[in-house]
């Protein structure tokens, strides 16, 4: 489907799905180029229909093949919905023009921009917000795509005039329709590749099918641009053996072409060197200066001068659930993070104890991805959580929707994380959750909440019942 096909006719847009954070602010940014725009999602509720609405656009709540205008040109398929959804039945039935929201992203705002693209199994939405950051803390004013809550900006997305865009570039499928990753419709300039581990066990067999996604996307990154990759990670390392554009890797190996040294942590975040020179990056962590180290990388290579990027560094106020202070209560600290693979939990317990040594720290841990649902990382998980001090296991959600021989064993789970010497307890639900580390914490502890989800408000109820 060429550019042309689109700036010639289409001026009719239904989104269906238009309350996710990235459809909703293409949805605003089409409205606001004067294209005709409706919207359906299950339920439609603030803050994305308040914002939704203040532009103009038309919303149904629950699906419905009425929804769809009879005079709509094209159909963006959002990557939540699934065959058996009425308005994706009814584009198929009607042979409508339906797409993808990666690809309206490409055709109407990626296209003759520098994007910069930031991908890997940790560290993006990190890594993406701070390369935001120092551009816009630049003047730049990038547009963005940012798979969290980044507290220095409004909200995860936004597209502007500016000739950058900085985008979090998830290997996870496109649509019901197009399987295909959605970063390689992204036309990056630039690639990070923070690291690469098998995740998405819904999507991908094996690590092998993941690295091939990845050597897809270093395809389309042209010879003027750049790839900047993980030399201490050696899934990275093969991916970009054969990359037919230039590539830098960045480390703290003595073979990377960009290497960091001489980290050190303090109460104002990590200092390190990248080349030679200072920097400082408000966050805790060796995974955090990773991510801090890929920034400045691509920040660079887009021509901003160290002393800028440090600015940008250092005004850095970081992202909703990640090692995020959610409270405090009778001298005990409640932590929100998102992290559900085993290597972000272990990061981010290793950050926290080091961050806060004078008490316990307590990992409570919610298996709610698609992958740590299942028996994949029975065993990894063992090690994350043992690097607590003490841990809490929730039950699987939603159990029935794998075999038993499939699914992660929780009480498994515990019993192999206290043979490791960490206390550990299974409990089922938030009010079990919390009557069991009552007793146990105390003024000076530590309370990790890991999960991808809301999990049923934990982080409020324990500031109350504590």
């Amino acid at each position: 489907m060429s550019a042309s096909e689109f700036s010639s006719g289409p001026r009719r847009f239904h989104f269906i799905g238009i309350c996710g954070t990235a459809m909703g602010a293409v949805a605003g940014a089409m409205k606001r180029r004067g294209y005709e725009v409706t919207g359906s999602d299950a339920s439609v509720y603030p803050p994305m229909s308040t914002y939704l609405e203040s532009t103009g656009i038309k919303l149904s709540s629950g699906y419905d093949a009425a929804n769809i205008p009879a005079d709509t040109d094209v159909i963006v398929v959002g990557n939540a919905i699934s065959r058996g959804n009425p308005e994706a039945e009814q584009a198929l039935r009607s042979k409508a023009l339906y797409i993808s929201m990666p690809e309206i992203l490409k055709q109407y705002f990626l296209r003759g921009k520098r994007n910069l693209v930031v991908t890997g199994t940790h560290g993006k939405t990190t890594t993406t917000t701070l390369l935001t950051w120092i551009l816009k803390n630049a003047g730049a004013d990038p547009g963005y795509l940012i798979g969290g809550i980044p507290k220095n900006f409004d909200g995860g997305a936004n597209f502007t005039d500016s000739d950058f865009v900085v985008l979090e570039g998830d290997e996870y499928d496109t649509a019901f329709f197009d399987k295909r990753s959605k970063f390689l419709h992204y036309l990056p300039e630039v690639a990070i590749i923070n690291n690469i581990e098998f995740d998405h066990a819904d999507i991908y067999d094996n690590l092998d099918q993941i690295l091939l996604t990845f050597s897809r996307l270093l395809r389309i990154v042209p010879d003027n641009g750049c790839i900047f990759a993980n030399g201490d990670d050696a899934n990275c390392r093969k991916v970009v053996a054969n990359s037919p554009s230039p590539v830098v890797t960045v480390g703290l190996g003595e073979s990377c072409d960009l290497r960091i040294t001489e980290i050190r942590y303090s109460a104002e975040g990590s200092y390190f060197k990248l080349g030679g020179t200072d920097f400082l990056v408000p966050m805790d962590g060796q995974f955090n200066v990773r991510n801090a180290a890929m920034a400045i990388a691509a920040a660079r290579f887009a021509g901003f001068d160290d002393a800028t990027i440090r600015s940008g560094l250092e005004s850095f106020t970081g992202i909703a659930r990640r090692q995020e202070v959610r409270g405090e209560v009778r001298g005990i600290k409640i932590i929100d993070d998102f992290g559900h693979h085993p290597t972000a939990i272990l990061q981010a317990a290793e950050a926290l104890k080091r961050r806060y040594p004078e008490g316990r720290l307590w990992a409570v841990f919610e298996p709610r991805s698609n992958t740590t649902r299942r028996a994949i990382f029975q065993q990894d998980l063992v090690a994350a959580l043992a690097e607590a001090d003490g841990a809490i296991v929730a039950a699987v959600p939603d159990p029935a929707k794998f075999a038993p021989e499939d699914r992660l064993n929780p009480q498994q789970l515990v019993a192999d994380v206290n043979a490791r010497g960490t206390e550990s307890y299974f409990e089922d639900g938030v009010d079990a959750i919390i009557d069991r580390l009552k007793p146990l914490v105390k003024e000076g502890d530590t309370i990790v909440v890991f999960s991808n989800g809301g999990f049923d408000g934990i982080h409020g109820k324990l500031l109350e019942r504590l």
